[in-house]
């Protein structure tokens, strides 16, 4: 945990909280991500405020992403959103790993299920056909950020039985699979309570969808991806 710097607040141009919080959001500068900020009843101290007027002023990084809660561990820093880069062949572990960041790929859940009407439309397979799903949460520098729905035909499942982890693009090319997205479409919502315990936010904070579907080297349908990941860790670049 890296030291505040002591400044005056005037308590005069606009409310104490947020004159507060544009101090406390200058000097995150100076950690790093993951550092604990000091507890709520030291920097109430330090500031000579009130603790609801130090909450406010921290609610205030928090529903700016700068900062998250930790039930038990205090308030953590964030790190600052990335740029992923949304082309035909680019894969997530790869894009990543070039920016320097420790890229995991973590299998949860393989299971077997019918295809919905969308599911089975975008893929080009009969209505009601078997689907392998695959569930996959990946983390940079050892801190979730995005969870994975990977969905493919069922005739793929022996390609898929010996996947347990990492790169599933990496994977599938050496199962001389190799794919390319065809497009991606990008939505927003608010999580769900899984889904905030997964990535480790809070359930007010959005995150970012997106819905990719990917073909083989023949331009056949071969992997539905839908993706949700903590939308202040990411901005998507989209190629022209």
């Amino acid at each position: 945990m890296r030291p505040f710097f002591a400044m005056n607040l005037s308590r005069q141009i606009e409310p104490l909280y947020r004159e507060l919080a544009s101090v406390l959001r200058e000097e995150l500068q100076q950690f790093c991500p993951g550092d604990l900020l000091p507890s709520e009843v030291q920097l109430a101290a330090r500031f000579s405020v009130n603790r609801h007027t130090l909450r406010r002023a921290v609610d205030e990084l928090v529903l700016e992403g700068l900062v998250l809660r930790r039930q038990g561990k205090g308030t953590q820093v964030l790190a600052r959103p990335l740029v992923y880069p949304l082309q035909a062949n680019n894969a997530f572990s790869d894009s990543l790993s070039a920016l320097g960041l420790r890229v995991e790929a973590v299998l949860l859940e393989r299971k077997k299920r019918k295809a919905t009407g969308d599911e089975s439309q975008r893929l080009q397979l009969p209505e009601g056909a078997m689907l392998i799903e695959l569930t996959t949460l990946r983390l940079l520098d050892e801190q979730p950020v995005s969870l994975i729905r990977h969905r493919f035909c069922a005739s793929h499942a022996p390609a898929l039985e010996r996947y347990n982890g990492g790169s599933l693009r990496e994977y599938l090319l050496e199962q001389s699979l190799g794919l390319n997205r065809t497009y991606s479409l990008i939505g927003a919502r608010l999580p769900s309570r899984e889904e905030a315990a997964q990535l480790l936010m809070p359930l007010h904070a959005p995150l970012l969808s997106v819905l990719t579907l990917s073909c083989d080297t023949a331009g056949r349908p071969v992997e539905l991806a839908l993706s949700t990941s903590r939308a202040d860790r990411f901005q998507y670049q989209v190629a022209p």
